[in-house]
């Protein structure tokens, strides 16, 4: 299989971290690339560069320290808006421009943003070709296969990026209407694939070593997109790198590898957002490494009370101590990502 090449950038590998807003932070990016994803997409960053003032929108816009090729997603409804955004993010570091035109959340889509720009063929074509002929750098796209169901109209946006210059597109199988419910389908991926000479990523649903080499089978896709799968579990990169690799299964991670992991993590979110924001943050990610431990729920609302990062440090440690001691009363819960 020959290599993921993004304009002038090879891939060291076929799996892509995805943007996703309030998760692929700076010190989750980095985290993900060190275990295993060859290429990261940062959170996305409005269009607006009127909103860029304000501590969120600062902080997203951080590139300095990232790992290369730095691709930072931009989301928007007007063309002459995205376009300035990405000369911006240019400006600012960015190696790669993705363009939003597959998030569903309402907030986005009611701005005729993120999936509901699928609706406009006509204004989609004015957008990439705005956006492409601002930066001379390689713009990507992701998309869902269409509208809704009834209007999958997928493989006719994959042609006109591919006219419009897009150096490579990214597919959620899902429909804007479907949001995140019901199982991702990968057959209108298969099928942008053969309508396109540009490389295709598949997304959506992608969990494990097994279902990533079927949905590559599938698809014919060039890469991976991996998005909530990789919360809590940022190993799955190396996971399923090795896997496409050899057809052999990694053992799971010892927990002393995950409690360093975590830490590691708990630090560098810390040192990105000061302690008090960082303090906050860290709970839905401590929340999503334990989801699956026993006793992972007793001890989440326990560890949600805590302000200060000492003692959540302390608060983990005595966590993994435990399980590695002896059971803990209470089983593993699932929580939703």
């Amino acid at each position: 299989m020959s290599a993921v090449r993004i304009g002038p950038y090879t891939l060291s590998n076929r799996l892509i971290l995805a943007p996703m807003a309030g998760v692929t932070d700076q010190p989750f990016r980095q985290l993900c690339r060190r275990l295993g994803a060859g290429l990261v997409v940062s959170e996305m960053v409005t269009s607006d560069v009127r909103l860029w003032n304000s501590r969120k929108s600062r902080l997203r816009l951080l590139h300095e320290g990232d790992p290369e090729p730095r691709s930072v997603q931009i989301a928007g409804g007007d063309a002459q808006m995205l376009a300035e955004a990405a000369r911006r993010n240019v400006e600012l570091g960015a190696q790669i421009i993705d363009i939003n035109m597959g998030c569903p959340a309402k907030k986005v889509c009611n701005k005729a943003a993120g999936s509901a720009l699928m609706k406009d063929e006509r204004l989609v074509a004015q957008i990439l070709e705005a956006v492409v002929g601002a930066v001379d750098v390689p713009v990507t796209l992701k998309i869902r296969t269409g509208w809704d169901r009834q209007n999958r109209n997928g493989v006719t946006v994959a042609r006109i990026a591919e006219q419009s210059g897009i150096a490579a597109l990214a597919v959620h199988g899902r429909t804007r209407a479907d949001l995140y419910t019901g199982e991702a389908e990968y057959e209108t991926i298969a099928q942008i694939k053969q309508s396109v000479g540009i490389p295709v990523f598949a997304n959506g649903d992608i969990d494990s070593p097994q279902k990533a080499r079927q949905v590559l089978a599938h698809t014919g896709a060039d890469a991976l997109l991996i998005g909530r799968a990789a919360q809590g579990r940022p190993w799955i990169f190396r996971e399923i790198d090795h896997f496409l690799a050899t057809g052999e299964l990694l053992p799971a991670p010892a927990l002393e590898e995950i409690e360093g992991i975590l830490l590691e993590h708990l630090d560098q979110l810390y040192g990105f957002y000061g302690d008090v924001m960082g303090v906050r943050i860290a709970r839905k990610h401590v929340g999503w490494y334990l989801s699956t431990m026993p006793g992972a729920k007793a001890f989440r609302s326990t560890f949600n009370r805590l302000d200060e990062r000492e003692a959540q440090c302390a608060s983990v440690r005595a966590f993994f101590s435990e399980c590695r001691t002896g059971p803990v009363s209470g089983e593993g819960d699932e929580v939703a990502a």
